[in-house]
């Protein structure tokens, strides 16, 4: 009776366990699609806002595209019944077969598929037709992902039979989206400025910020949130879980401040944007090894892919001089690599998640990495995975990109990427509402559909002096006190900071009309030197204020006294000071003129 009791005790906690799992399974498919948001933001912010609209856009669509390609084709290549190793069999059991389908499998393997195709957009950003998105987005979803990831991941796949691991896409995801991206990057050509030659032929690279990095840095933490969901999500114990966490979070801490001390060495300042990239450089680093690496492996994955990214994005921009406005490729691909091989490296017995793996987890293993006693076996079939995988993504993508380039074209035009995307794609004057720039009528002449159907909306205010009176101007000048009409125009430019100073200064003396500007300007010393993931920020201009003063009874010297008084420091960059006649001063309003116009009421 005891042994009955105990087995059935055993039996309810063993059928609790997996019901646990599985709500956990299903709780890290909705993290991992909320990764979308963090890939939009990313890509958004490091973008420029004229592309924002067509931006968000197209990281739907991946998904929205992606679904429809995976329910008609893709899903049955990577889970369908195998094909000597290679392939899935096609099928609709969706459709036939309802009763008896995989559901969680089908998301599962849904979300993991549109976080592949979603990485080449940000590569590609800013200059690429969103027709042609749209079809090669579908491509990858339908055909390119999903046979490479049966290799992997089907129980039956010739790269899974031979031991080669890869948890969570490492290889399958990340690399296949970062080679998908480099290709597609270097057949559509950098954008309008981003390199130029010198009269000595040497291709000088440009920087071109993002415009939010606010929103970038906001992605990087949904996409750092989502991975708690991208990396466990097939966890098949508590500890397991437990440790694959533990490895998420350290290596793109590590890859992190590894990157803030590079970049702080290097260009003398520690890059923002760099650093963002550094932290997602680490987690896609350590996606493949996860379950099988110890603390150390984590923190060793950490540090070469916090210098990894910083290698790879001046790679490309002066090596290979291929344009990737977000670092995709740095942070996918070769990360991706390095990920791949490094469970080759540290892949440990300890590990909680190794006998999983050597039990037929989610993915197989063949042995212990090289520097835990396992010699060069698994590293051997860990390189043999990342040169299958990446010649069949190069060779496909590569004939896709050049099929689309030939007939619908691939790229947009020159006068629709100077304009922005956003007007010329999707009729978007902008993405932020009352933040929308005015747009003239050249603009609207390149726009799309109904870009050209933007509504004038005029103020029904009744103004305070007639039109007639406003525009025909009355001279109703009268003498200044000392018989003097002369008007002074003071233009001051200045340190931010000393914004506050200087207005008080001017109260002081009454002078209350001030127009102040935010403006950008240098003086001899061309202003210092900046840059943005390890390009040169080309303008060499500081921020300043302009204040702009007009005055008539204020003494001219009584102002610029005042002025060097408020914003003297002794030190370069205090500003200039600069005095012009004005011919004469019209107040809008009543017709005053000189004098009397800069009087108030």
């Amino acid at each position: 009776m005891t042994v009955l009791t105990d087995n059935v005790i055993q039996q309810a906690i063993d059928a609790a366990k997996d019901v646990g799992f599985g709500i956990w399974f299903l709780i890290a498919v909705a993290l991992v699609f909320f990764m979308q948001a963090g890939f939009a933001m990313v890509e958004t912010g490091f973008t420029r806002a004229k592309n924002a609209g067509n931006i968000i856009m197209k990281n739907l669509m991946d998904f929205c595209i992606g679904t429809v390609m995976f329910i008609l084709i893709g899903f049955s290549f990577l889970c369908g019944e195998d094909v000597i190793g290679l392939i899935g069999k096609p099928g609709f059991d969706i459709f036939t077969a309802y009763e008896n389908f995989d559901f969680s499998n089908f998301v599962f393997n849904l979300v993991f598929c549109a976080t592949a195709a979603t990485i080449v957009s940000g590569a590609m950003a800013e200059r690429t037709k969103f027709i042609s998105y749209c079809i090669y987005s579908g491509v990858i979803s339908a055909l390119i992902y999903p046979i490479e990831a049966h290799w992997i991941w089907n129980a039956d796949g010739w790269l899974y039979q031979i031991g080669f691991h890869d948890l969570s896409g490492s290889c399958a995801i990340h690399m296949v989206g970062g080679i998908s991206a480099l290709v597609g990057a270097k057949i559509l050509g950098p954008r309008i400025g981003k390199f130029s030659k010198t009269s000595d032929g040497e291709i000088k690279v440009h920087a071109i910020p993002g415009h939010n990095l606010t929103i970038g840095a906001l992605g990087v933490f949904i996409l750092w949130f989502g991975w708690y969901g991208f990396n466990p999500a097939a966890s098949k114990s508590v500890e397991m879980l437990g440790s694959i966490f533990l490895t998420t979070t350290i290596a793109p801490a590590v890859a992190t401040v590894v990157c803030m001390i590079f970049t702080w060495l290097k260009y003398g300042k520690p890059d923002v944007s760099m650093c963002l990239n550094a932290s997602l450089a680490g987690l896609v680093g350590i996606t493949a090894g996860c379950d099988v690496m110890d603390a150390f492996g984590a923190l060793a994955v950490g540090i070469v892919s916090g210098l990894l990214v910083c290698f790879g994005v001046w790679f490309l921009d002066y090596k290979l001089h291929i344009d990737d406005p977000v670092g995709a490729v740095a942070v996918h691909m070769m990360n991706g690599i390095w990920g791949t091989i490094a469970v080759g490296l540290f892949a440990t017995d300890t590990a909680p998640g190794f006998a999983i793996a050597q039990n037929g987890g989610a993915s197989g293993i063949s042995g212990s990495g090289l520097f835990y006693g396992g010699g060069l076996e698994l590293l051997g079939k860990q390189s043999l995975g990342v040169l299958a995988v990446g010649a069949w993504t190069a060779v496909t993508m590569s004939i896709v990109f050049f099929a689309i380039k030939k007939t619908i074209g691939l790229r947009a035009s020159e006068q629709e990427e100077i304009i922005g995307l956003d007007v010329t794609e999707h009729g978007l004057v902008s993405s932020y509402a009352d933040f929308a720039p005015a747009m003239g009528s050249d603009m609207l002449g390149y726009t799309k559909d109904d870009a050209k159907s933007v509504i004038r909306v005029d103020s029904s205010a009744e103004p305070v002096v007639s039109v007639e009176k406003a525009v025909t101007v009355e001279n109703y000048t009268t003498p200044a006190p000392d018989d003097s009409s002369r008007i002074t125009k003071v233009v001051v430019v200045f340190k931010q900071t000393k914004l506050q100073d200087f207005i008080a200064a001017m109260e002081s003396i009454g002078v209350t009309g001030i127009t102040v500007t935010n403006v950008l300007g240098c003086g001899m010393q061309k202003g210092q030197q900046e840059y943005y993931r390890g390009a040169v920020v080309e303008t060499n201009l500081l921020p300043k204020v302009k204040a702009e003063i007009v005055v008539c009874r204020v003494p001219v010297r009584t102002v610029i006294n005042a002025a060097k008084s408020a914003l003297y420091t002794g030190h370069i960059g205090d500003g200039k000071i600069f005095v012009c006649d004005v011919e004469n001063v019209v107040k809008i309003r009543t017709g005053e003129e000189g004098y009397d116009a800069l009087q108030d009421d």
